[in-house]
């Protein structure tokens, strides 16, 4: 008997809640969670369709492992299946996360401070191992490393959300001059149908949102509209995964007052210890801001901001990328905003990474030993997380750290 519609999204939402729930060890790990199950066990496409829609997802901005997860969800039940797909993945780790901001702003003061110290400490650790692991695989160069070593010097420099998107544009136009990769062998082509006429407004919408909302703000003060911008703006510019969502985003609440610094690494450390994306670490951000805009509220409005742009985009660009995949100059481009990703991710490494994690020696014992639980003993990171918050309140406790 053939499935209904309502059939095949109900299943899309089932199959990917589990994932959401089950599903740790970052980005790569979930693109490894995906292929066995959509390409090994239920068979919704190929394994070099599968490829090709991965080589996509990280052609574009947003997190890689939520947009492919939406392009598995549309072919398999159109646009309902997508939102579906996006709804199990996300909800999970979302709703974990939002519930921690509540306990830390209503027993702040129950929660001893090395707990909190101990999540900062661990996010020292995380951000490292993200810097090394993708610096192995994009700055294979002297022209790649350089330019990363430059992004992240103009990155210090010039501190700031105007300051990155400076640096990110400039490094695909340099590329341009100094690489000059080949085309792509075979491949399958992707098995979804869209129409382009769709997809043209979806990216024109994309593009007017990007645009207009920091001038929406400007004639309509509001604070969910901030919320909004700044959310949808660091969903649009993030090349290179979730861990470099952590730089935009601290750009964009920190300074402005709407999170302490303090909060945001604790909450970004306890991001590591839940499923599903990292992106997820905006619903903690929402909930945990001060004034009208926060809780349930704020960190809902914040989550769908920042995940907005990935559906734009995945479903705009999905009817072009057969003749986009064999552009050389967008190809040269990608090299280029790849190395600045890097660069920007070891600038935030530094701060506000470093400087408020390591304070004493003791902290940097502490992560040291996570750094060498999630690189060598290959621990899980919710096991890493945990041991970091009792480490923290520990030496607290017997040390005064």
């Amino acid at each position: 008997m053939k499935e209904t519609k309502k059939e095949r999204v109900w299943e899309v939402f089932l199959v990917f809640l589990r994932l959401g729930l089950t599903s740790f060890g970052g980005p790569v790990a979930h693109l490894g969670y995906f292929r066995e199950e959509f390409v090994h066990r239920r068979h919704w496409l190929s394994d070099r369709s599968y490829s090709d829609l991965v080589a996509l997802c990280q052609f574009l901005p947003g997190p890689a492992s939520s947009q492919v997860g939406m392009a598995l969800g549309l072919s398999r039940a159109g646009y309902s299946g997508a939102l579906a797909a996006w709804a199990g993945f996300t909800l999970p780790s979302a709703i974990a996360l939002v519930l921690f901001a509540l306990g830390i702003s209503t027993w702040n003061d129950a929660i001893p401070n090395g707990v909190l110290h101990g999540l900062k400490v661990v996010a020292v650790a995380v951000v490292a191992q993200a810097i090394l692991g993708m610096a192995k695989s994009i700055c294979t160069d002297t022209r790649r490393i350089t330019l990363t070593v430059i992004s992240a010097c103009c990155v210090l420099l010039w501190p700031g959300t105007l300051g990155q998107i400076i640096v990110i544009i400039t490094a695909a136009a340099i590329s341009l001059y100094l690489f000059k990769p080949t085309s792509d062998g075979e491949h399958d082509p992707l098995p979804i149908a869209l129409n382009r006429g769709v997809s043209i407004m979806l990216l024109i919408v994309f593009i007017g949102l990007l645009v207009g909302l920091p001038i929406f703000v400007q004639i309509w003060p509001n604070s969910t509209l901030e919320i909004v911008d700044s959310f949808y703006r660091a969903g649009s510019l993030v090349f290179g995964g979730g861990h470099v969502v952590l730089p935009l985003l601290q750009a964009e609440v920190v300074p402005q007052g709407l999170v302490s610094n303090d909060a945001f690494l604790a909450g970004y450390g306890a991001a590591q210890a839940v499923p599903g994306p990292l992106f997820t670490f905006a619903a903690f951000l929402g909930a945990s801001m001060s004034g009208e805009s926060s809780g349930w509220y704020g960190g809902m409005i914040a989550l769908v901001a920042v995940f907005i742009p990935s559906f734009l985009l995945i479903v705009g660009v999905l009817p072009f990328w057969e003749r986009m995949r064999r552009n050389i100059r967008m190809q040269a481009a990608l090299i280029g905003i790849n190395s600045a990703v890097v660069g920007l991710l070891l600038a935030a490494f530094y701060h506000p990474v470093w400087t408020s994690g390591i304070l004493k020696s003791q902290d940097f014992g502490l992560a040291i030993l996570a750094f060498v639980a999630l690189m060598y003993w290959k621990l899980p990171p919710w096991l890493v997380v945990t041991g970091g918050g009792l480490s923290g309140w520990l030496l607290s406790a017997v040390l005064g750290m």
